[in-house]
C-alpha cells in the first residue's frame, strides 16, 4: 500500500495528497497536530523536541475548517518513536493514504472532540446491546425456553408468578454471582419439608398504579391490598421460623429481609374497613359516626310514625295488612286506591301494576324523609372521603408495595424451581471457572436429559396445576426416577475440556446432533436461572453472558433471504455481539451451498470464532471440519453413535470421535431397494474430487437408464390395471342376479310377518275385551284412567310389531311404476315404510306421499308399489282398521261419560284452603305441568282448585292455561283478576 507521511509546521493549514514525499522537520520545536487518514483509521500526533506521541485513534467521517473532527468511535493507544530518525517508523501503527495538516487544537476543541467521541461510542454500544438482546430473544425461542418456563408456571403458588412464568419471564442471572445466588435460593427451597404458604397474596400492582394515577379504589380493592400486605408479612414470619432451624434456609429469608411490610397502612385499613362485610366502619371518621347516628335516630322516627299510620289504615279497611315500604328512596305506606282519602295531602310515590294499591308518603313524614335523603348523601360523601384517604396512602406507598411484590415473586420462583427440581429429580449444578484447577473439564455433565422430552415420561403437569392449593401434597410426591432410570429420552454425557473452544459434532441424520446441542443450550440457560438440571452426580458448566443459536431454517421472504443467506446473516450478527464469555450454537454450518465453498467458509468462521468466544458448538456433515482438531488443540470432535446391527442411531455422544453421516445405512433401514443402496455404495467408492466431473456424466447416464426401466414397469402396471378392471366389470354384471334371491328372502320373511300378525290381533282383542269388562264395573271418575290405560297398551303393541325392515311383499319394478291417488307404496327414504300417495308423480318424476302426519315429496325411483294381487295381508292396514273400530267403541264410552258429566254441577262458595290450592311458583315448566295434572286428577268432582302460577316471565302461567284448556275434567277457569293476583281458579267436573 502507498504510504503518505510528512512533518510540517503548525502554521500550515492545507491538505497534501498526491506524490510520495519525505523531508525533515526543519528545526521546528513547536507542538503540531498531524492527522493521517487511512482506509479506516486516523491518528492524532503531538510533536516535541525528541519524540512523536500518537495519543488517539478513531474513524473519520468529515473534516471541518476549524480543525474539529466528527467521529464515530475512539480507542486509546500510545506509541513512541525516535525523533532523530530521518523517517519515523509508523508502519506498526499507521497505514496512511492521505495526509491532513491541521492547526493546533485549543482546549475547547479537544473537549468538544472528546464529548463527541463519548456520544458516538455510547450510540455504538446501545446498538450492540439492542442487537444482542434481539438475538438472545430469538435464541430463547429456538431453544424452546418458553416451554420450560411453562413447566415452572405449573409449580408457582401466586397468580403473578404463574402469569410471569407462563409468559417466559423466569428471571435469569445477569452475572455469575447472581446465578449462584439463585441456585442457593433453589437449594434452600429444595431442602424444605413443606413449601411456605402463599395464600392471600394477590397481584395488586395494577391497583397501585391506578391509585397513583388518581383513580379512587373501591372497598374490595383496598381490602385486596390489605390481604396482600398481611399475607406477605405472614410469609416472612414463616421463613423466619424456618431459618431458626438451620442456616441453609437463610437465602430464602434474605429475599424479604429488608422489605417494608407497611404494617401501619394495613392497620389503618383494618381500622376503617370491615373486609369480611365489605363496609366502612363508623370509627373511620368522627363525621361519619355522627352522620350514621343521626340517620339511625331519624329512621327510627320514620319507622315508628309509618307503622302507626299503616295500622290505622288497616283498621279503617284501607289495606289487607299493614304495609311499610320504600319507593323512590323514600319511606311510605301501602293503601288501596279506593281508600286514598285516608291520607289527605299525602304524596303518591308509586302505583302497583294492577292499579289497586297506591304507595303514598304521608304529609307528616315528608320532612323526615327529606332529612333521610340529606343524611344518606352526607354519609356517601364521607365514605368517599375515607376511601380517598386510604387510596392516597396506598399511592404514597406504591413504590414500596411494588418492591415487596417483586420480592414475594422472587420467593415464589425459588419455591417453584425447587418443586420443578423435585418433579424431575434434578441435581444442583456447579458454575465452573477457568481458574479452578480441581477439574479438567470446562463442562462435565453426566446423563442429562432434555426437560421437555422428559415431561412425557414423568407425571402430568395438569395434576400440579389443579393442586396449587395443596402444595404440601405435591411437595411430598416422588416420581421414582432415581431408582428406575427412564429410557426416554436417552441420557447423554457432555464433557468438554477447559482448553477447548470449538466442538464439531458429526454423525448420522436423525442421530440426535441438534437435540444434544439444544440440550446443552437449555442447560446453560437453566444454570443462569438458578434451576436444577435433570442429570446425575454434580453437573459442572460455565456461566455464559450470551447464549446465541443458529438452528433451523432462517429464510425470509420479507427480507429476501434464502436459507443459506439467512444462516449467514444470523451468524454475522452473532459474531458482532459475541464476547469471551459467550456460547455459540450453530447447526449444519456451511450447508445449503457448494460443498467445497461450504467447507472453506465454515473453516474460516470457526477459525474466527475460536479466539472470540468461551465455547462454540456446531454440527456438520463435512468430514474436513473434523480434521481441524489435528492442527489446533482448541478443537474437539464428537460423534453420534450409530448401531450397524440395528441400522439405527443410539443417540449417545462419543467424545473425541469422528462420525459418519451413514446416509446409505439409514436409507437401507428406511426401506430403499437394496440395488439402489448397493449402486450408491459403488459410487461412493469411485467418486473422488479428481474424477468428479467424469463420474457426474456416468451418474446421469445411469439415472436415464433407471428412468427407462421404471417406464417399462409403469407400462406393465397399467396393463395389469386394465385386466383387473375387466374382471371387476364381469363380477358386477353377475351381481345383478341378486334380485331373484332377494325376492325369495322376502317371501320367507312374509310368512314370519303373517304369524306375528295373528299374535298381534289376539293381543288387541284381549285388550278390548278386558277394557269392556272393566267398564261394566267402573265408576264415571275411573273412565278416563281406563281409557288412557287401554290406549297405551294398544299403542305399545303396535309399536312393538311395527316393522323397520323392508316388508317382505312382492314389489313391482320401479322402472315400470304406475300409481294413482290413494295407492300404497314403500318409500326407501323413510326406512322402507309404507306410505300413501297423496299426489301422483308429475313430469318431474316426483310424487307427494303421506306417512302418518308427515307429507313429503319423493322421487319415483325411491318408491316401490305393492301389488294388489298379493295375498299377504298388510299389517299396517289391518291394524289401522282394527284400531279404528276399537277407537269408535272407546269414543262412545267417552261420549257416555260426557253426557253424564254434562249435568249441571252445583259448586259451593269459592273459598281458598290449603287442600284446594296448588302453588307452581318457582318451578320449571315440566315440574309445574306434572304437579298441576296431579292436582286436577286428585281433586274431587264439583270442587274448585286455586292455581298460583305468579307472573314472572309468564312461561309457567302460559303452560298452566294450556293444560286447563285441554284437560277433560276442567269445566271452566277464570284468569287472574285484581282480587286474586297471579292466581287462576279452575272448576272441576
Amino acid at each position: 500500500m502507498v504510504e503518505w507521511w510528512r512533518w510540517v509546521k503548525p502554521a500550515v493549514g492545507v491538505m497534501v495528497s498526491g506524490l510520495a514525499c519525505e523531508s525533515r522537520c526543519g528545526g521546528s520545536r513547536g507542538d503540531l497536530m498531524v492527522v493521517g487518514v487511512g482506509e479506516k483509521r486516523w491518528r492524532l500526533m503531538r510533536s516535541s523536541r525528541r519524540r512523536v506521541e500518537i495519543v488517539e485513534s478513531t474513524t473519520v467521517r468529515s473534516c471541518g475548517g476549524n480543525g474539529e473532527e466528527e467521529m464515530r468511535s475512539m480507542d486509546k493507544m500510545k506509541t513512541t518513536v525516535n525523533r532523530s530518525s530521518q523517517k519515523p517508523n509508523l508502519h506498526s501503527s499507521m497505514e496512511l493514504c492521505n495526509l491532513f495538516i491541521i492547526s493546533p487544537f485549543t482546549k475547547a476543541s479537544l473537549l468538544n472532540l472528546n464529548t463527541r467521541s463519548v456520544k458516538c461510542s455510547a450510540e455504538t454500544t446501545s446498538h450492540r446491546l439492542k442487537l444482542a438482546e434481539s438475538l438472545q430473544d430469538e435464541t430463547m425461542k429456538i431453544l424452546e425456553w418458553p416451554s420450560v418456563c411453562n413447566q415452572i408456571s405449573a409449580f408457582t403458588s401466586t397468580t403473578m408468578g404463574c402469569s410471569a412464568a407462563g409468559n417466559g419471564l423466569v428471571p435469569l442471572g445477569r452475572s455469575p454471582e447472581e446465578s449462584r445466588r439463585l441456585l442457593d435460593q433453589t437449594s434452600a427451597a429444595f431442602a424444605l419439608h413443606l413449601p411456605p404458604n402463599f395464600s392471600g397474596i394477590e397481584d395488586v400492582s395494577e391497583l397501585v398504579e391506578s391509585s397513583v394515577s388518581g383513580r379512587l379504589l373501591s372497598i374490595g380493592e383496598i381490602c385486596a391490598v390489605k390481604r396482600t400486605l398481611r399475607s406477605a408479612r405472614g410469609l416472612f414470619e414463616q421463613l423466619q421460623k424456618i431459618s431458626l432451624q438451620s442456616e441453609r434456609y437463610y437465602p430464602l429469608l434474605e429475599i424479604l429481609q429488608n422489605c417494608n411490610f407497611l404494617t401501619e397502612l394495613e392497620q389503618k385499613i383494618d381500622f376503617c374497613i370491615d373486609c369480611k362485610l365489605s363496609i366502612i366502619l363508623d370509627r373511620a371518621s368522627e363525621d361519619l359516626e355522627i352522620i350514621r347516628s343521626e340517620r339511625k335516630s331519624n329512621m327510627d322516627d320514620i319507622d315508628s310514625l309509618l307503622k302507626d299510620i299503616s295500622i290505622k289504615i288497616f283498621q279503617a279497611g284501607g289495606i289487607d295488612k299493614p304495609l311499610v315500604t320504600k319507593r323512590r328512596s323514600r319511606m311510605c305506606v301501602g293503601i288501596k286506591a279506593s281508600h286514598k282519602s285516608l291520607l289527605p295531602n299525602g304524596v303518591v310515590l308509586n302505583v302497583s301494576s294492577s292499579g289497586a294499591t297506591y304507595f303514598m308518603e304521608p304529609k307528616d313524614v315528608v320532612d323526615l324523609n327529606n332529612m333521610e335523603v340529606k343524611l344518606s348523601n352526607a354519609e356517601r360523601v364521607e365514605e368517599q372521603a375515607v376511601l380517598g384517604l386510604l387510596t392516597s396512602d396506598i399511592a404514597l406507598s406504591g413504590s414500596e408495595i411494588k418492591y415487596l411484590l417483586d420480592r414475594v415473586l422472587e420467593v415464589d420462583f425459588a419455591v417453584a424451581r425447587a418443586a420443578h427440581a423435585r418433579w424431575m429429580n434434578g441435581v444442583c449444578p456447579v458454575i465452573s471457572s477457568c481458574c479452578l484447577g480441581n477439574s479438567a473439564f470446562l463442562i462435565n455433565i453426566e446423563g442429562i436429559q432434555h426437560p421437555l422430552l422428559l415431561e412425557s415420561s414423568l407425571k402430568s403437569l395438569s395434576g400440579h396445576v389443579a393442586s396449587k392449593s395443596s402444595n404440601s401434597v405435591m411437595w411430598c410426591e416422588e416420581n421414582g426416577v432415581a431408582s428406575q432410570p427412564l429410557t426416554f429420552p436417552v441420557p447423554i454425557d457432555i464433557k468438554i475440556g477447559h482448553e477447548k473452544r470449538v466442538v464439531v459434532i458429526s454423525g448420522p441424520n436423525t442421530g440426535g446432533k441438534t437435540a444434544s446441542m439444544k440440550t446443552l443450550g437449555v442447560a446453560s440457560i437453566m444454570l443462569k436461572a438458578g434451576m436444577f438440571l435433570p442429570a446425575r452426580n454434580q453437573p459442572t458448566l460455565p456461566w455464559f453472558d450470551f447464549i446465541l443459536a443458529d438452528i433451523g431454517d432462517s429464510q425470509s421472504l420479507e427480507q429476501s433471504l434464502s436459507t443459506f443467506s439467512g444462516h449467514l446473516s444470523r451468524i454475522c450478527k452473532m459474531l458482532e455481539v459475541t464476547t469471551k464469555q459467550s456460547l455459540i450454537l450453530i447447526d449444519e454450518i456451511g450447508s445449503g451451498t457448494d460443498p467445497s465453498e461450504g467447507v472453506a467458509l465454515s473453516t474460516s468462521i470457526l477459525e474466527y470464532i475460536k479466539d472470540r468466544v468461551n465455547l462454540a458448538v456446531t454440527t456438520t456433515h463435512y468430514a474436513d471440519l473434523s480434521l481441524l482438531k489435528e492442527k489446533d488443540s482448541r478443537y474437539e470432535n464428537a460423534a453420534m453413535e450409530f448401531s450397524f446391527k440395528t441400522l439405527q442411531p443410539t443417540y449417545r455422544i462419543l467424545w473425541g470421535s469422528t462420525g459418519e453421516s451413514n446416509a446409505l445405512s439409514i436409507a437401507k433401514s428406511i426401506g430403499f431397494d437394496e440395488k439402489i443402496v448397493d449402486r450408491a455404495e459403488t459410487w461412493v467408492k469411485r467418486l473422488t474430487p479428481a474424477k468428479a466431473d467424469k463420474r457426474r456424466g456416468l451418474l446421469y447416464q445411469s439415472l436415464m437408464e433407471e428412468k427407462k426401466r421404471l417406464e417399462v414397469q409403469a407400462n406393465k402396471a397399467a396393463h395389469i390395471y386394465s385386466n383387473v378392471m375387466d374382471l371387476y366389470n364381469e363380477i358386477k354384471h353377475e351381481a345383478n342376479d341378486l334380485t331373484r334371491r332377494e325376492a325369495a328372502l322376502k317371501a320367507k320373511e312374509a310368512q314370519k310377518i303373517q304369524k306375528e300378525l295373528i299374535a298381534v290381533r289376539s293381543q288387541l282383542e284381549a285388550t278390548v275385551k278386558d277394557f269392556e269388562a272393566k267398564i261394566a264395573t267402573a265408576s264415571i271418575d275411573q273412565l278416563n284412567a281406563l281409557l288412557k290405560e287401554s290406549e297405551s297398551v294398544i299403542s305399545s303393541v303396535i309399536e312393538a310389531h311395527f316393522y323397520t325392515e323392508e316388508p317382505s311383499t312382492t314389489e313391482a319394478d320401479s322402472s315400470t311404476l304406475s300409481v294413482k291417488l290413494g295407492d300404497q307404496v314403500i318409500v326407501r327414504g323413510l326406512g322402507n315404510k309404507l306410505a300413501t300417495i297423496v299426489e301422483p308423480p308429475g313430469t318431474d318424476g316426483t310424487a307427494l306421499v303421506q306417512y302418518g302426519k308427515i307429507r313429503v315429496r319423493v322421487n319415483a325411483s325411491c318408491m316401490r308399489a305393492v301389488q294388489s294381487s298379493d295375498t299377504i295381508p298388510t299389517p299396517t292396514l289391518n291394524s289401522q282398521s282394527q284400531i279404528k273400530k276399537q277407537g269408535h267403541k272407546i269414543r262412545s264410552l267417552k261420549n257416555l261419560s260426557d253426557i253424564k258429566n254434562s249435568k249441571e254441577v252445583l259448586y259451593g262458595p269459592v273459598v281458598q284452603t290449603s287442600k284446594n290450592t296448588v302453588d307452581l311458583r318457582g318451578m320449571r315448566v315440566e315440574e309445574a305441568s306434572h304437579n298441576l295434572n296431579l292436582a286436577i286428577n286428585t281433586t274431587g268432582p264439583g270442587s274448585v282448585l286455586f292455581i298460583f302460577h305468579g307472573m314472572g316471565t309468564g312461561v309457567v302461567k302460559e303452560s298452566a292455561l294450556q293444560i286447563l284448556k285441554k284437560h277433560p275434567r276442567v269445566l271452566k277457569f277464570e284468569q287472574e283478576s285484581p282480587t286474586n293476583y297471579g292466581c287462576t281458579v279452575a272448576y272441576i267436573k
